[in-house]
């Protein structure tokens, strides 16, 4: 029995799998972006202006303005919002014609819608190119001071603002 010699096998040529290396290289490069933070240059900007020296070194004389505050003398009953029935105590409500605003305007101050406006026209004639201001105290809701708003437009204010949220302040 003769033994069949074996030639010596030639180590055939290995091939990589690229496969799993690429998708390693992916999930490193979207790591990375996710967790990349950058350098955000908003806010505030460096700025060394001189403020003693300018075009118009004079100071911007203030202009005096109408302030009509809004303050809420009875709150009123509380209505359902499409009838007259007596609000349930859940969802929207409306109030009544119960309900009791004083709209001071300068020195002056009234309940009544109509007399706010005659004052606001008096103001305006005044000087109209004077600005207003709305101040809703706490309690008072939109349509408060729409109805005020509505009244300064028709006189003619086109320079109204409001004044910014009191929650901060106790109740006087």
């Amino acid at each position: 029995m003769g033994r069949k010699s074996q030639a010596p096998s030639v180590p055939e040529e290995m091939k990589g799998d690229m496969t799993p290396m690429i998708d390693v290289v992916f999930q490193l490069l979207i790591f990375f972006m996710l967790t990349i933070k950058f350098k955000t240059l908003e806010g505030k900007l460096a700025a060394y202006l001189p403020k003693d020296v300018g075009v118009n070194t004079s100071p911007a004389e203030p202009k005096e303005k109408v302030e009509i505050k809004l303050k809420v003398e009875k709150e009123g009953a509380k209505l359902h919002p499409r009838d007259d029935e007596p609000w349930s105590g859940t969802g929207p409500f409306r109030y009544g014609p119960d309900r009791i605003v004083k709209y001071s305007i300068g020195p002056k101050s009234t309940t009544r819608l109509e007399e706010a406006a005659q004052r606001l026209k008096e103001l305006y004639k005044a000087d109209p190119t004077q600005p207003a201001t709305i101040d809703p105290y706490p309690g008072t809701v939109y349509a408060d001071v729409v109805l005020i708003l509505d009244e300064a437009i028709k006189v003619g204010y086109t320079d109204i603002s409001f004044v910014g949220d009191r929650s901060g302040q106790t109740k006087k």
